[in-house]
C-alpha cells in the first residue's frame, strides 16, 4: 500500500534569527532534523516523500537535502516529489492584500501538495524532530481500515515538547475517554516553567496532549482544506498576518461532527530549532541518540 509522508519545510524562521533554519546541521555528519524524519518514515514503511517548499529555497534546498535524499530514496523505492507554497497562490477569486508579505499557513502549505497526494498521507513539520515511535504507529494507523474521514494524530505530552530557550505555539488538545480528539486550542507564549508550563501567565498541565502537527490524513482531507481555505478567506478578519492552520480547521471539523482523530500516544521527546540557542541542544540530543544505538552514525546504513 503507498503512503506518503508530506513535509513542510516552506516556513521563514523569523523566530530563528534569520537564515534557512530547516537546513542548518544537526547531525554528527551535518545532517539536519529532516535527514532523522525522513530515515524513521522509510523505515517504519512510507515509500513516498513530499517537500513543500519555496521556490526562492529550492536551489539551496535541493543542495543541501534534497538530491541526497533522492540517491537515498532511490535506493529504498522510495518516491520524492516536491511542490511549492507562495503567498500568490489563492482560489479563484481572491488576490493578496496590500500589505501582506507571509504565506497562508499551514493549511495553504498542505494544499500545495494536493496533486500530487492519492495516498494516506502524514504531515510534518521540517523542523521538529518527532521520534521514530510516531512514525511506526501512525504508518500502522493509515494501514487500518477507516472511513475517508478517520484521521489521527501523534499526541506529544506538552512537558516533552518546550524550549529552553523561549516560547512555544501548541496545539493544546482535549481527549474524550475513548482517546479521540475532541478540540484542539491553538495556544500561543507557552513557556517552560518550575511547576510546568505556563501560557501568559496562565498555569497549563505539563502532562496533557499537545499537537506538533503530526497528523494521519487521507486523500479525501485535501478537497476539505481547500474548502476550508475559502471559507477562512471569506472570514478571516487580519488580512495581513492571519494564518489558515491545520489544527484550528481540523477544530472546525470536529466541532461540526465532520471527522474523527484518534489521538495516538508518543512519550518521545521532541526537540527542534525553533531559536538560535536551541541548535546545540538538538545537535546534543543526536549525539545522544547515536551513543545510546538508536542511530547508526552513517544514519541510513542501517536502510540499505
Amino acid at each position: 500500500m503507498k503512503s506518503a509522508l508530506v513535509i513542510m519545510a516552506a516556513g521563514i524562521g523569523s523566530r530563528f534569527g534569520g537564515g534557512i533554519k530547516q537546513l542548518e546541521p544537526v547531525g554528527m555528519h551535518d545532517e539536519i532534523i529532516m535527514d532523522y524524519s525522513i530515515h524513521d518514515a522509510i523505515e517504519a514503511g512510507f515509500n513516498k516523500i513530499v517537500f513543500i517548499i519555496r521556490k526562492d529555497i529550492e536551489n539551496d534546498f535541493k543542495e543541501r537535502i534534497g538530491n541526497r535524499i533522492e540517491e537515498v530514496a532511490k535506493r529504498n523505492n522510495v518516491e520524492v516529489a516536491y511542490c511549492f507554497q507562495s503567498l500568490e497562490d489563492l482560489p479563484a477569486g481572491f488576490s493578496v492584500p496590500e500589505g501582506r508579505s507571509k504565506p497562508w499557513g499551514t493549511g495553504q502549505a498542505v494544499l500545495a501538495a494536493k496533486d500530487l497526494i492519492n495516498e494516506p498521507f502524514v504531515v510534518i513539520n521540517a523542523d521538529d524532530y518527532y521520534g521514530k515511535d510516531a512514525f511506526v504507529k501512525l504508518h500502522d494507523f493509515l494501514l487500518e481500515e477507516h472511513g475517508p474521514k478517520d484521521f489521527a494524530m501523534a499526541g506529544f505530552i506538552l512537558k516533552n515538547t518546550l524550549s529552553d530557550n523561549g516560547v512555544v505555539t501548541r496545539g493544546l488538545c482535549e481527549v474524550d475517554a475513548n482517546g479521540y480528539l475532541t478540540d484542539v486550542h491553538e495556544t500561543k507564549n507557552i513557556a517552560k516553567v518550575a511547576n510546568g508550563a505556563e501560557s501568559d501567565g496562565k498555569e497549563l498541565d505539563p502532562n496533557s496532549y499537545c499537537s506538533m502537527n503530526m497528523w494521519a490524513l487521507t486523500p479525501e482531507f485535501m478537497d476539505m482544506l481547500e474548502e476550508g481555505f475559502v471559507e477562512f478567506l471569506k472570514t478571516n478578519d487580519d488580512p495581513i498576518k492571519g494564518e489558515y492552520l491545520i489544527p484550528t480547521y481540523i477544530g472546525e471539523l470536529l466541532e461540526a461532527h465532520k471527522i474523527t482523530v484518534k489521538v495516538i500516544e508518543t512519550k518521545d521527546k521532541w526537540f527542534g530549532v525553533t531559536y538560535k540557542e536551541d541548535k546545540e541542544t538538538v545537535v546534543e540530543s543526536f549525539k545522544n541518540l547515536i551513543n545510546t544505538g538508536v542511530y547508526l552514525k552513517d544514519l541510513y546504513l542501517d536502510l540499505d
